[in-house]
C-alpha cells in the first residue's frame, strides 16, 4: 500500500513537481501503447481489486472510523463507504472500460482538398490529466482506468477522508500496469493530505499537467476554476430537477420521483427539486409526496405545496439552489411547461433535468429550451452516469460547454490532431 506522507509546504512542492515529471515521462510511452497492452492492464487491475478486496475493506474501515470521528454528514459517509458489492462494481466498471473501443488513433473525420491533399482528424491522448476529488474512493479506480484507456497519464488527488481507501485501490491499479509492462507512473496517487498539493496541481506542475478535472463540492470546484492555470473540465453541483407535466402518468411519476430522489441521495444525479404542473396538483401532488415521505424524504414546499400537503416544511429561496445530497427535496407548483423551464433555467446547475410527460410537443419543448448537460424523458435522473450511458464509467459530469459536456468518459479524455497527406504539393 502507498505510504502516506505529511510534508512541509516546501516538501509538498518538491513532491508534486516530482509526480509531474514522472507523469510526463510515463505519458509518452502510454500514448503509443497498443490496445492489447492497455486491455491487459485493465483486466489485471479488475482482478487485483477482487483478489485484494479484504485489504481495501480494511483500509476503508479506517477511513469510515475517521469519518465518524470527524462527524461527516450521512451523505459523505455513504459516498465514502465501500462494500464487497461496491468493489465488485468497481471491478466490473474497469472490465467494461477494457472492452470499449480504443479511441486513440481513431479517424474522426477525413476529406480531400481540390489540390489533392488528404486531411484526417485523428483522436490523440490529452497527455497528463490531474483529477481532484472528494470522499468517493471509487473515483480512484474509475479515473485511473479511463485515463489509461485514453492513453493519458493521470495524477489523482483524493480527499483526505478517503486516502487510505484510495491508496489500497491505487495499489491494485499499479499491479495491473506492472503486469502489462506499462509505466507504473502512468497512474499516480498524491501521497499526502496537505492542501498545498492541490495548489501545486492548479499551478500546472511546471507545465507537466495538461488538464484538471475537479469532482467535489462547490467550494472545491470554484477554487479550481478560479486558480487553475491549466484547462479545467468543470463538474459543478448537481441541482437536478424533475418536472411532472399535466400529461404524465401518475404511476410513472410516483415511481420516477421516488427513484430519482431516494435510490441514492448522495450522488450528483439525485433529484433535488420537484416541479409539478398546477393543472394536476389535485390528482398527482399528494400521491407523489406521500410516496416520497413514506420512503423517508423530507418535503420542503412553496406556499401552495404546504397548503396541499401539511406535512411539508415551508421552502426558503435558498432551497431552490441547494444540492442537498440527502433525503430532502424542494417542491414547487408551476404553471405548465413554460414556467417549469423558467424555474430550471433560473436555478439549475445545468447538470441533469428530467420530465415525466406523454405529450410529445411538451417533451420537445423541454428538450429544446433547457440548456443542461443531460435531459431525460420518462426516466429517473439517477441515470445521469457514464456507466449507464455505456461508457463503462466516468470521471464526472462536466457542466461546462468547452471540450467535454455530460459524462466524461474515454472519448472525452482525448483531443485530436490533423494528419495531412500530400504528393509533393507546394503552396502558391
Amino acid at each position: 500500500m502507498l505510504k502516506l506522507k505529511e510534508n512541509s509546504r516546501d516538501d509538498t512542492a518538491s513532491l508534486m513537481a516530482d509526480l509531474g515529471r514522472k507523469a510526463r515521462a510515463a505519458a509518452r510511452p502510454l500514448a503509443i501503447a497498443n490496445a492489447e497492452r492497455k486491455h491487459a492492464a485493465l483486466i489485471g487491475m479488475a482482478e487485483a481489486l477482487i483478489r485484494r478486496q479484504d485489504e481495501i475493506l480494511d483500509a476503508n474501515a479506517v477511513d469510515m472510523k475517521n469519518g465518524q470521528d470527524a462527524k461527516l454528514s450521512p451523505a459523505l459517509m455513504d459516498r465514502l463507504k465501500l462494500t464487497p458489492g461496491r468493489i465488485r462494481d468497481m471491478a466490473d466498471g474497469i472490465r467494461a472500460i477494457a472492452e470499449l473501443r480504443d479511441p486513440v488513433g481513431e479517424v474522426i473525420a477525413e476529406w480531400d482538398r481540390p489540390n489533392g491533399l488528404h486531411i484526417e482528424r485523428v483522436r490523440t491522448p490529452l497527455g497528463v490529466v490531474g483529477v481532484i476529488y472528494e470522499s468517493r474512493p471509487n473515483v480512484t479506480a474509475d479515473a485511473g482506468a479511463l485515463c489509461l484507456k485514453a492513453g493519458n497519464a493521470v495524477i489523482l488527488r483524493g480527499g483526505s477522508d478517503s486516502l487510505n481507501s484510495s491508496a489500497a485501490i491505487h495499489a491494485c491499479l499499479v499491479e495491473g500496469l506492472k503486469a502489462a509492462k506499462l509505466p507504473k507512473d502512468a497512474i499516480q496517487l498524491v501521497p499526502t493530505s496537505d492542501r498545498a498539493a492541490v495548489g501545486e496541481m492548479l499551478k500546472g506542475l511546471d507545465g507537466n499537467l495538461d488538464v484538471i478535472i475537479p469532482r467535489g463540492g462547490r467550494s472545491l470546484v470554484e477554487r479550481v476554476q478560479t486558480e487553475a492555470r491549466v484547462p479545467v473540465f468543470a463538474h459543478l453541483e448537481g441541482i437536478c430537477h424533475l418536472y411532472i407535466d399535466r400529461s404524465a402518468s401518475l404511476d410513472m411519476a410516483i415511481g420516477i420521483a421516488v427513484n430519482a430522489k431516494m435510490r441514492r441521495t448522495g450522488i450528483c444525479g439525485a433529484a433535488e427539486t420537484l416541479l409539478v404542473d398546477r393543472v394536476v396538483a389535485g390528482t398527482h401532488l399528494t400521491p407523489i409526496l406521500e410516496a416520497l415521505a413514506k420512503a423517508g424524504c423530507e418535503i420542503r414546499g412553496d406556499a401552495d405545496v404546504v397548503k396541499a400537503f401539511p406535512f411539508a416544511k415551508r421552502a426558503t429561496e435558498t432551497d431552490w439552489t441547494t444540492e442537498y445530497l440527502d433525503a430532502i427535496i424542494s417542491v414547487k407548483l408551476v404553471d405548465g411547461i413554460a414556467d417549469a423551464i423558467e424555474h430550471v433555467e433560473t436555478h439549475s446547475s445545468h447538470h441533469t433535468e428530467a420530465i415525466v410527460a406523454e405529450d410529445a410537443k411538451t417533451v420537445e419543448k423541454f428538450f429544446n429550451e433547457i440548456d443542461s448537460a443531460i435531459l431525460l424523458h420518462n426516466a429517473s435522473t439517477q441515470f445521469a452516469d457514464g456507466g449507464e450511458f455505456g461508457m463503462g464509467a466516468e470521471i464526472g459530469i462536466a457542466t461546462g460547454k468547452m471540450h467535454a459536456r455530460g459524462p466524461v468518459g474515454v472519448e472525452q479524455l482525448t483531443s485530436f490532431k490533423y494528419r495531412v497527406r500530400g504528393s509533393g504539393q507546394i503552396r502558391p
